[in-house]
């Protein structure tokens, strides 16, 4: 029998050892900056057992940040400058997971694995595109193979496209990682995360999984901090103050919550494809609302984050004593969470549950990193019972 290939054999190693030490990447659709969780990991599937060793956000430049949106969520675009993306954001996580080592002052070559979300482009699930023939599609960009190169680490990447190829939308990933990190028997929980959508994953206390679900809800912040960039020069709405300065607007609320997407039946996801500035627009004209202060118009989308959440945990959640944990972004806005807490009383972030709330998706990703490397596919409810991602080798 012929021995392994180098690379070949550094993986079967990997996936023989007591624990691994992996590297969690997450860049959300908010564009804030890279998520760099390093995590130590024991186990897998339900025996899992993670350390959240180092984290840290490294902010995005404006200027990157307006090259990713010269190509994000638009159904045209560049195709150069598409395709140069994909290998320079490759290159560019790979130069910022290098920094974070360095300031940790940790090896390259003792980190055992990187996982790595990638740049969404553009989510294309059947009932948003609704093209004849095609299936769920989505895309993100930020080459595995350039970032193993830069790095010299194993690299897995491109985990939404197994989930779709199986029979799911790609999204939300964070179910796997909810349930084998977030259950609790005799507990009925919510794992609430608030990014640019905003998605939520129900754990029953019975422990049985084909109740969970794990769905999208709506917007997040993807709204609010749009409005904020073009109307307030600034990226988010920082402490909630502008939200708070402005009134909520019933007509426009009424016409931003008119949409087939909250009444469809869920699993379900969606993206800033459909929850953009162009859908604000053709509610403000609907309810003949264009000429409201801008500090309103915020904190109408404020509301509209909540009230979606609201809306859809009291119309598809019957359990009773929920508990919400709450992570992402939008864990930081007063203004929505004071909604939430009106309807639902006490809601905690995912800190209680040991896990940074920054940090949730990050982790979740490395944790999918794990499980492709020495999990078996577990079966949640009706998603697809796979492994996700594609493996890249650093030589």
């Amino acid at each position: 029998m012929l021995p392994l290939n180098q690379n070949l054999q550094k993986l079967f190693n990997v996936t023989q050892k007591t624990s691994r030490l992996g590297i969690g990447l997450m860049s959300g659709t908010s564009l804030d900056g890279l998520d760099i969780a390093l995590c130590r990991f024991t186990g897998n599937g339900t025996n899992t057992q993670f350390e959240l060793i180092q984290f840290t956000t490294i902010p995005y430049s404006h200027s990157f940040k307006s090259e990713v949106q010269s190509v994000f969520a638009k159904k045209t675009v560049d195709l150069e400058k598409l395709t140069l993306l994909n290998a320079f954001i490759g290159n560019y996580h790979g130069e910022l997971v290098l920094e974070a080592l360095s300031d940790w002052h940790i090896t390259p070559s003792s980190v055992d694995f990187i996982a790595s979300h990638g740049q969404t482009i553009y989510h294309a699930p059947k009932r948003l595109h609704k093209q004849i023939g095609y299936p769920n599609a989505t895309l993100q960009i930020g080459d595995g193979d350039h970032l193993a190169v830069k790095t010299g680490i194993l690299t897995i990447s491109d985990f939404r496209q197994k989930h779709i190829a199986a029979g799911g939308e790609g999204a939300p990933l964070a179910l796997y990682g909810d349930v084998l990190l977030g259950s609790r028997p005799g507990e009925n929980r919510i794992l609430l995360n608030i990014g640019g959508i905003a998605n939520l994953t129900y754990l029953p206390a019975d422990g049985d999984t084909s109740k969970v679900l794990c769905t999208d809800i709506g917007p997040g912040n993807t709204l609010i901090d749009a409005a904020c960039r073009l109307h307030f020069g600034k990226d988010y709405d920082e402490d909630s103050k502008i939200a708070n300065s402005g009134s909520v607007n019933e007509s426009l609320l009424t016409a931003l919550l008119n949409h087939a997407f909250f009444t469809e039946q869920a699993p379900k996801t969606t993206g800033p494809e459909l929850f953009n500035l162009m859908y604000v627009d053709q509610a403000q004209k609907a309810s003949g609302t264009e000429n409201i202060p801008k500090e309103d118009l915020v904190s109408t989308l404020s509301t509209f984050t909540a009230v979606s959440i609201i809306n859809f945990i009291n119309t598809n959640i019957a359990a009773a004593d929920l508990k919400i944990f709450v992570s992402g972004g939008g864990a930081r806005n007063p203004f929505v969470i004071a909604e939430l807490k009106n309807t639902f009383g006490r809601i905690a972030d995912t800190n209680e549950l040991g896990i940074e709330p920054d940090a949730k998706e990050a982790i979740l990703f490395a944790l999918l990193g794990n499980e492709a490397l020495c999990g078996e596919p577990i079966g949640i409810g009706n998603n697809p019972k796979v492994l996700m991602g594609k493996f890249s080798f650093g030589v």
